[in-house]
């Protein structure tokens, strides 16, 4: 099933604290709210998917608790943006000067700031270019790297701060380039298991 996205401003314009207080009494949905105050409802992902995003997350991990750079989030972990929006990246990752730089309060709820590093998985039933659009808001809003996957068609997005994606067909790997000095992620690999 595909996200739905519920357009709320015949009834109410859906603020920050109002999308919060609906998430934490409907917890287990999972809710992104857009800077316009839309309500975007989104499905479990399939096993595919759902492995996917397992897979890549451990290698993310691993290279994070080896370097101790940063701390990283799964799919379900809310980020308010500086655009307005809250949105749940299939991962993400910030250095750990920014997680620091957070009263140890603040962490308990949405995140205040962009990741530095994010990535989206298309599933069978997203849209790619309304995944694009979504990776260009975590870029507008201060995203260093950024990439979407296409697990049916191979190919990745690549988002860099300040430059134009970059589309890469069937890569055997993706680097963590300056944001994840060291990570190499084995796509190839990964999508062939």
């Amino acid at each position: 099933m595909a996200a739905l996205t519920l357009n709320l401003s015949p009834l109410t314009t859906l603020s920050r604290a109002d999308f919060i207080r609906l998430c934490a009494a409907n917890p287990d949905l999972k809710l992104e709210r857009t800077a316009q105050g839309e309500l975007v409802i989104m499905s479990p992902t399939g096993g595919e998917t759902g492995n996917l995003n397992f897979e890549i997350a451990g290698e993310v991990y691993v290279w994070n608790r080896q370097s101790g750079r940063g701390k990283s989030f799964d799919s379900s972990t809310g980020f308010s943006l500086p655009s307005g929006s809250d949105r749940s990246p299939d991962l993400a990752w910030i250095p750990i000067e920014k997680w620091e730089a957070l009263d140890p309060s603040v962490r308990q709820g949405f995140l205040p700031l962009c990741p530095d590093f994010v990535v989206e998985i298309l599933s069978p039933t997203d849209s790619w270019i309304q995944t694009q659009a979504k990776m260009q808001e975590y870029m507008d809003s201060g995203c260093r790297l950024g990439w979407l996957l296409d697990p049916k068609a191979k190919r990745v997005m690549i988002y860099r701060q300040g430059q134009a994606p970059e589309l890469v067909e069937d890569p055997e790997t993706l680097s963590g380039e300056d944001v994840l000095p060291g990570f190499t992620l084995p796509i190839r690999k990964i999508w062939s298991t």
